[in-house]
């Protein structure tokens, strides 16, 4: 067969494929297409949700690029990434090594299993049923948090842990790594499993350490899955709303704003609907660039192991 045959037979395979796509294409386009078109045109406009829009082009970007509040909002989504994906991401990589590598081997399967089902559990609950236990383990009044520490004669480190600009954000970071660990955890111990258990046991004759194999056999081996994970979870941590909304709802003073909540208060409770399309306008934009970034830099690294 010639190299055109061969050609035109593998385009007639790939098209053969496409009727496959369509309905996907078809619920992308219902779903996420559609809408975002039309956030993009109302970020163009004056509105309250009411009445008829008045068309202001650029205004609205104007005006988020002088504004502070949107500003701080973003330097708090970073260290929500720090919270929501590259902490949980090292936790529940070390985790995931320690319940394949240790836990597995010498305990067995079946308690690996449970614990990892444990450290999951987070996961599957309902952020605002996660939330409500969390607020009122943190409540400066008979929380269990600072009753606890009165129980130990710490008293004196009793706080207002939502409810102070200081340790407003840090405690709802502490919740989502809480939360967020067992995404992780269950991904990683997915990869681990297609390891050749004969690199372990190679580096343990040698003599490696735990850490040693952990860093030269496990890290290298699920690299695929990291990229995953990472970018899993910093477009979780970018988009993060629910524990937000249900812990501070953004307060106090802003502390805890991030820019899914900033665009929220603008839609809804201070009803300029242009300009809250305009936050979440941006707001997908840095996700979907940051999507490609993450894609290259995962497809280049592919290539040079190969």
């Amino acid at each position: 067969m010639s190299t055109d045959d061969l050609r035109r037979t593998a385009a007639r395979d790939r098209l053969g494929y496409l009727p496959y796509l369509v309905p996907g294409l078809l619920l992308f386009t219902g779903v996420i297409g559609v809408p975002f078109l039309m956030n993009v045109g109302t970020s163009l406009t004056r509105w309250s949700g009411v009445g008829t829009p008045e068309w202001i082009g650029l205004g609205n970007y104007r005006k988020l690029a002088g504004d502070g509040e949107f500003w701080a909002s973003f330097g708090h989504n970073a260290l929500v990434i720090v919270g929501m994906a590259l902490v949980p991401t090292a936790i529940g990589l070390v985790l995931a090594a320690l319940l394949t590598d240790l836990i597995d081997r010498h305990f067995g399967p079946r308690v690996a299993s449970v614990l990892r089902a444990c450290l999951y559990l987070p996961q599957v609950l309902p952020i605002v049923i996660a939330g409500v236990v969390w607020s009122w383990l943190l409540a400066p009044e008979n929380g269990a948090v600072n009753e606890l520490l009165t129980a130990v004669g710490l008293d004196s480190l009793a706080h207002d842990w939502l409810g102070d600009p200081a340790t407003a954000l840090w405690s709802v970071l502490a919740v989502m790594v809480w939360i967020q660990i067992g995404f992780p955890l269950v991904v990683f111990m997915s990869g681990l499993q297609r390891v050749e258990p004969s690199l372990y046991e190679a580096a343990e004759i040698d003599g490696a350490s735990w850490f040693r194999r952990f860093w030269h056999v496990t890290i290298p081996q699920i690299r695929p899955e990291i990229f995953v994970v990472l970018l899993w979870t910093t477009i979780a941590a970018l988009k993060a709303f629910a524990p937000i909304y249900v812990l501070t709802k953004g307060g106090p003073g802003g502390a805890t704003n991030v820019p899914s909540y900033y665009s929220y208060q603008n839609f809804f409770d201070k009803t300029e609907v242009g300009y809250g399309s305009a936050v979440a306008t941006v707001l997908t934009l840095i996700i979907i660039a940051l999507t490609i970034v993450f894609l290259r830099v995962q497809a280049r690294d592919q290539g040079e192991e190969r």
